[in-house]
């Protein structure tokens, strides 16, 4: 009987971490590539379709509006397909909107796929982390969270890399052609791995968001996420120039830093799903407290070209470690007020990590252009995480959770 007990909790154990989730993972690992690779694009495009690199840059942010508005939208309309056929639809937009790209003749047309495309991105995340969430037991869920992004973060150390090379040498058409090749795999490990009984939410009408929005708790772990999350991205968006201008660094070097930076955030995202399980409010200021004073020591490292690559390996753990613990705490809000919403509030806090990424960017544009100048943005971006910090706070005195 002891060794049938084993052989039950060891299958349990197994069945723990389902094959559905890595049909996840490949997929965000397409998405998380298109997302980024375009910002070692930019140039290229520019230069190939005869404009300039700030109407250029309407590639970056018109996407990140195709997620922020888009994805809480779409997720709504589409709450009464079956999980897995509308996981499926989305990695067809996702291929559609990168083959336009390949194809696209003008600016305009290649703007209009990128906006198609975070579409895709907004509502795979919103409703990929409840399928990750739903196919694991409850002290798995932000683990589950967590694999799926990986393939984000998995992303950013090789996929953005690889395609930013291909771009420059082949031209930027075919990292799109690539791309597009990733989302085909995507949509076939998804229809070969996911299970079709997955439990879907309860048919939303667009109205019921503004009863989302209308919940201080769901909207405090949005304000958390814009400030928290997009903290680290006042550094991060200018990390190259930091490493270059004020440590000292050469710009093949600073390549080889950023690869290591992906490294420490891929573990970074591991790390933070495992300690997020069950009380993600407790975990997030323990991570937002850490990554506030790693922010303010890189400020005192960065003019050393020895404790400024430990200080960013750190700050690389820590910049992604707290994206499951963001995604389990809208979920578990909108689980305890909301029934039914969660794919909603899902799609709302994907939207509120783009809303922090441009606020992070913003911010570290300014700073970069003021007389503070690069070396700032390290404490600057780390007041905004403690900002994060104080209303996790005041969020988990209220819920406990």
């Amino acid at each position: 009987m002891a060794t049938d007990s084993a052989v039950l909790n060891a299958k349990t154990e197994k069945k723990s971490l389902p094959a559905a989730l890595w049909a996840l993972t490949i997929s965000a690992f397409g998405i998380g590539t298109t997302e980024f690779v375009i910002v070692g694009l930019l140039p290229t495009v520019a230069n190939d379709l005869n404009t300039s690199i700030s109407s250029a840059g309407l590639l970056v942010s018109l996407y990140a509006l195709g997620v922020a508005i888009g994805a809480p939208v779409l997720t709504a309309l589409t709450s009464k397909i079956a999980r897995k056929r509308l996981l499926i639809g989305i990695m067809l937009l996702f291929i559609i909107g990168n083959g336009l790209a390949t194809i696209a003749p003008s600016f305009t047309l290649l703007v209009l796929a990128r906006i198609l495309t975070g579409f895709a991105h907004g509502v795979f995340f919103s409703i990929g982390s409840t399928i990750a969430a739903s196919l694991v037991p409850e002290d798995k869920r932000a683990s589950a969270i967590s694999i799926m992004f990986a393939g984000l973060t998995v992303a950013i150390v090789t996929g953005v890399p690889l395609g930013t090379y291909i771009g420059q040498n082949f031209g930027w058409r075919a990292t799109f052609v690539g791309v597009a090749i990733l989302g085909v795999i995507g949509a076939l490990a998804s229809y070969f791995l996911v299970p079709s009984n997955i439990k879907k939410s309860q048919p939303l009408r667009l109205v019921d968001q503004l009863k989302v929005l209308k919940n201080p708790s769901i909207l405090l772990v949005l304000a958390i996420t814009a400030l928290g999350y997009g903290g680290t991205f006042v550094t991060f968006t200018y990390l190259a120039p930091l490493l270059e201008e004020v440590t000292g660094f050469s710009a093949s070097m600073t390549s080889v830093l950023l690869l290591v930076y992906g490294i420490a955030i891929a573990l970074g995202n591991i790390i933070g799903g495992k300690v997020s399980n069950k009380t993600p409010g407790k975990a997030l200021m323990v991570m937002f407290a850490l990554q506030a004073v790693v922010l303010v020591v890189l400020y005192f490292t960065a003019s050393s070209t020895t404790w400024s690559v430990v200080t960013l390996f750190f700050m690389g753990i820590l910049a992604f470690s707290n994206v499951p613990a963001l995604q389990l705490y809208v979920v578990k809000m909108a689980e305890k007020y909301l029934p039914g919403t969660e794919d909603v509030a899902s799609a709302l806090n994907i939207a509120a990590f783009n809303v922090g990424i441009a606020i992070g960017a913003y911010v570290g544009g300014l700073i970069v252009e003021s007389t503070l100048g690069v070396a700032a943005t390290p404490w600057v971006g780390s007041i905004l995480v403690v900002v994060g910090f104080i209303l996790t706070l005041a969020l988990y005195k209220k819920e406990k959770i």
